[in-house]
This record gives C-alpha cells, structure tokens and sequence, in this order.
C-alpha cells in the first residue's frame, strides 16, 4: 500500500507536568483525500499542527510526512507540506506578489518558476486581478485566499490548514472550502482541515474527532455516523464530545 501523506502515531504533548493537551493520537492521511480534524474548541488541535509543523516537538510518538520521519528528516519532511496556520502571517506592507515571491525565494525556487505559480494560484483563487496590491488593503477573506496561495507555491503532497475560515462571513468561508476540496479532486493534495465547524465537512469527507487530547472516532462520515448509531454527523459529534466520553 502506499504510504499516507501524513501518518501520526502514539503522539502525546503535554504543557507543564501531567496537563496532556494530546494523549497517545493516531491518525493518517491518504493522498488525495480530504480529512477534517473535527474537535471543539480547546480539543488539541492547534497543539497537533504545532507538532506536525515541528514548532512543538514531542518527546515521543511519530509524525511522518509521505513517509519521511519528521524528527529525523525535518527539512525534507516540511518541504513536502503546506502550512496555512489560524492566525494570519503575511507581511501587511507589501504587496500580495513580493509576499508570494518571497515566500518562494526561501523554498528556492526560482524567480521566473515562482510567477508563474503566483499568477496561477491567484487565477484558480479569484484573486489575479489584486497581485499589486498591499495585503493590508485586502479583506479577510482575500487574506486567506493569499495565504493558501502561498502554501501552494512550491507543489506540496500535503496541505495542512489550522482552522483557516475563522472570522470569514458564510460566502467566503464556502469559496475557500469549496476550493480546497477542489484541490483534492483535481490534484491529489492531501488535506488536513481542523475545524469546529460541522458545515465545512461533507458527507465524502472523512473525519477526524479528538476530544480533551484524544481521538474518539475516525474513518468517513458515513462510518463514523454509523459507530455512533448517529444519522447525522452533528448527531455523532454530540454524542463523542459528551461529559460521559470524557
């Protein structure tokens, strides 16, 4: 079998003494699929993407990204993923292009590689029109849209966004997931997607749902539903995220 894009195994984190954010997390993502990180607020998702991006390390556990041991390799591994993190991190005074070619100097790529790639990304986002202008004076939404821009630019396998429609009004927050699913059918990109939000998942998808550190179902949504003897996957997120699952 292949190997996943992005494998978790036995991975813990624990902030001070015995305070685990994450305890014993296993999970894989298959290339070309779309795999949602479903939790509630304060689950341990953000401390996960802390790790699989290696700005947390973990004293133990696996993370390996297509198949390259993550602690061992960390350049390799990393130049295989795509990051989009929850709080936004372009430069606010400078144009969405020197924030993108940037971006691509640091991968290496080169200069005339790395327009190409812009103008591309910003055409399949809607945004080649807004190149030259400064980031500041884009809306939220747009932000994003430059954000995943960027993750795209040096052909990532991987592509791993932290909560990324947070703050977004319903009409962009639905462009930006339609397109990442886009990216799945079209180009294969595997897709981690930690969300709160039910309404970004569909019924294709498959899920991931992590409570209080620790995962509690996993698989598509149908099968997940049909675990939890749920008709609904907010039924089941109900029912997996209840006190008594605690």
């Amino acid at each position: 079998m292949a190997e996943p894009a992005l494998l978790i195994e036995g991975l813990s984190y624990a902030y001070g003494r015995g305070t685990f954010a994450l305890k014993d997390v296993s999970l894989a993502v298959g290339a070309g699929s779309f795999t949602a990180l479903l939790g509630p607020n304060g689950a341990g998702k953000t401390t996960l993407f802390a790790l699989v991006t290696r700005l947390f390390e973990s004293p133990g556990g696996t993370i390996r990204i297509g198949g390259i041991d993550l602690r061992r390799e960390p350049a390799q591994a990393l130049g295989r993923m795509g990051v989009v993190f929850q709080q936004p991190t372009l430069d606010l005074d400078l144009t969405v292009r020197q924030n993108l070619l940037y971006f691509a100097a640091l991968h290496g790529i080169p200069r005339r590689t790395a327009e190409a790639r812009a103008r591309e990304s910003l055409e399949r986002l809607g945004m080649a029109e807004r190149i030259g202008e400064t980031v500041r004076a884009l809306n939220g939404g747009h932000r994003r849209r430059v954000e995943l821009a960027r993750a795209l630019l040096h052909e990532p396998a991987l592509l791993v966004l932290d909560e990324p429609t947070v703050g977004l009004d319903v009409p962009a927050r639905r462009a930006i997931v339609e397109h990442v699913h886009a990216l799945c059918r079209e180009r294969g990109i595997a897709v981690l997607w930690a969300t709160h939000l039910i309404d970004e998942i569909g019924d294709g998808d498959r899920v991931v749902v992590i409570h209080r550190g620790r995962v509690r179902a996993a698989g598509p949504v149908t099968e997940v539903n049909r675990a939890t003897g749920a008709d609904t996957l907010t039924e089941s997120f109900t029912r997996l995220t209840a006190k008594e699952a605690a």
